[in-house]
């Protein structure tokens, strides 16, 4: 049992002379295997087997045989240790299963160091994985910077495509409206010269009606006067009374004042 602060002198006497006790047993073991002339009933006394491991371990050093005399913790030590463990707990400095661990282990010393280097593990495995979350939310925001950034181009050239559409459109529609209207005038025109030509034929029909008219009111007045030189001359040979020829020159039969237009 461990001891109080008043007699800790006299425990820790009683425990070097146990740990020098058991440390003199072993070399004297590998001694008397070695040396001395009892060896073969030594042997005999605790088995081939025995003394086998024994010959194993003549040859090591004290050190080897790792001679240690640990005492276990009073129940103050332990309530200290259980304090720890709850305090590290409830800060979640470590997990249920390390508390497990580190109260199994009867030095209160090796308790502790065992505790230390949990702790110790829990925050570098804490900081790597905040350093991994970083990292991802890095990422994840580096991709939705991209992601924004393609989406931005894909506007801009959505809309610049759709801008030069609207333009094609713009281009093709006055295309089309002026075709309809160089059709329309070519049509207005082929009616016009239609017309026209039909009004000039009219007009070359009424020419050619008006020549006619003069033609013949010509031809009349001429066969007028030649029978009326025929009648004159048989008047003259056959001395007849006079005749008046009044009547008929008054006449404006077969007149028309169109003979007087300008040719």
């Amino acid at each position: 049992l461990n001891s109080n602060v008043a007699t800790r002198h006299i425990l820790n006497g009683s425990l070097y002379i146990t740990r020098t006790l058991a440390e003199c047993l072993a070399v004297r073991t590998a001694d008397v295997l070695k040396y001395a002339d009892f060896a073969d009933e030594f042997a005999m006394q605790i088995g081939k087997f025995n003394t086998a491991i024994l010959n194993d371990i003549k040859e090591l050093y004290i050190y080897d045989f790792g001679i240690f005399i640990e005492l276990a913790p009073d129940e103050e030590q332990k309530a200290m240790l259980e304090q720890n463990i709850q305090m590290a707990l409830s800060k979640q400095d470590i997990n249920l299963e390390d508390a497990i661990d580190i109260r199994e282990i009867h030095n209160i010393k090796m308790a502790n160091q065992l505790l230390k280097l949990k702790r110790k593990r829990k925050q570098e495995q804490e900081q790597q994985q905040q350093m991994q979350m970083q990292q991802m939310q890095a990422q994840q925001q580096m991709e939705i910077t991209q992601m924004k950034s393609q989406a931005e181009q894909q506007k801009v050239a959505m809309e610049t495509e759709s801008k030069m559409a609207l333009e094609k459109a713009k281009a093709e529609y006055e295309v089309q409206k002026l075709t309809a209207e160089k059709e329309l005038k070519l049509a207005l025109m082929a009616e016009e010269f239609a017309y026209n030509m039909q009004l000039k034929g009219m007009e070359q029909s009424q020419i050619d009606a008006r020549e006619k008219e003069k033609e013949k009111g010509k031809s009349k007045r001429i066969s007028q006067q030649s029978t009326q030189t025929s009648k004159m001359i048989e008047q003259k040979k056959n001395d007849l009374p006079a005749i008046d020829f009044e009547s008929n020159e008054d006449s404006l039969d077969g007149f028309d004042m169109a003979e007087f237009d300008p040719r």
